[in-house]
């Protein structure tokens, strides 16, 4: 044999002095059915030749190949690799293979990648995806292959779901905010009308904004709240937001110094609104603004920020519980599990006069 090739199932066989047959039923476990010689020829061969089955070739074979597709709209999201841990210990206890695509928020991008996992035949998709709509994911489905989606809903496509309580993770946050004595706070989100997680949770702030509004006695200070749409891919319509950020506490700071609240909907949402009040006001800006979001980045323990903590790695993980149920052959209506955000209090919104 040539050092340039490696060796083949005949080359096994040949080395072994039996056929292809026998060394097939020994890979694949069938060694029941082999005499004790016999195994111990192939074995030895195998370890000679140096062989290393082709297991796609293998899978495709039987119909099987255990690789399962998973589409990311940004991996350099934290939420993303948190997810990502949990898919990669749940396929490795499962004894799945994840084929990870990176959509790098382009919707065009999310279209293509999907068509290749079509084309590496994966058993199943886990999509976690910016623009995805019902008809770019019906060749998959159309074509017996399951999906289960990540933190976004698709219109239209009746699939199994993973991600936060969004409409209870933001009540936990406002809960916490109103409790502390803010009686003015902006939640800033990026554009949501295609995005179903943003969209609940910007519909659950206006939702607990008014019904604490109603809660209030008459003689109470008014509650202020209004929604800000930070674009984080429009360089414009982020210095917009940013200028409309500067008007709201220097506003607050001349009618008495009153610190306001900014509910950031994500952790690139918040990154930018952190980045830019330290450019503003200096290193003690969270004298003037309390900075909640939800994701715990490392950055926000590092400066103080209260965070609404995502169970990432328990959503990664049983998106892959719910792929794996539904390749082996699940077929009852289709599933949510929304789980629990924890609240992480830090400096930032119990911050005193004294501090």
């Amino acid at each position: 044999m040539g050092a340039t090739r490696r060796a083949t199932i005949s080359d096994v066989a040949r080395e072994a002095g039996t056929g292809k047959t026998s060394v097939s039923r020994y890979l694949n476990g069938e060694t029941n059915v082999l005499s004790a010689d016999l195994r111990s020829r192939i074995e030895a061969a195998i370890k000679r030749l140096d062989y290393r089955p082709n297991q796609m070739a293998r899978g495709l074979k039987r119909g099987r190949n255990r690789l399962v597709g998973l589409l990311v709209a940004d991996i350099t999201n934290p939420y993303t690799v948190g997810v990502l841990r949990g898919v990669e210990a749940a396929c490795h206890a499962l004894g799945l293979m994840p084929l990870v695509c990176n959509a790098a928020n382009e919707v065009e991008m999310e279209r293509r990648y999907l068509q290749l996992m079509t084309t590496y035949r994966v058993e199943g998709v886990i999509v976690n995806a910016l623009g995805v709509k019902e008809e770019t994911l019906r060749p998959v489905g159309d074509g017996g292959t399951p999906a289960v989606l990540v933190d976004r809903s698709i219109e239209g496509l009746s699939a199994d779901m993973v991600g936060l309580d969004n409409g209870e993770a933001v009540k936990l946050g406002m809960r916490h905010l109103l409790e502390q004595g803010f009686d003015d706070v902006r939640f800033v989100v990026q554009p949501y009308e295609r995005v179903s997680s943003r969209r609940l949770r910007e519909a659950a702030f206006r939702a607990t904004l008014e019904q604490a509004r109603r809660d209030r006695g008459a003689d109470a200070m008014p509650l202020q709240g209004e929604t800000l749409v930070l674009d984080l891919a429009d360089v414009d319509a982020v210095a917009h937001v940013h200028e409309a950020i500067d008007r709201h506490v220097d506003e607050a700071s001349k009618a008495g110094g009153r610190r306001v609240a900014y509910f950031a909907a994500n952790g690139p949402v918040a990154l930018s609104v952190a980045l830019h009040l330290h450019a503003r006001y200096g290193a003690r800006w969270q004298e003037r603004v309390a900075l909640m979001s939800i994701d715990d980045s490392e950055w926000a323990e590092l400066i103080g920020v209260t965070a609404i903590r995502q169970p990432t790695y328990a959503i990664g993980y049983r998106a892959v519980e719910f792929l794996h149920e539904r390749i082996e052959g699940d077929v009852e209506p289709a599933r949510e599990a929304m789980l629990p955000g924890e609240l992480v209090v830090r400096r930032s919104t119990v911050w005193h006069d004294d501090d």
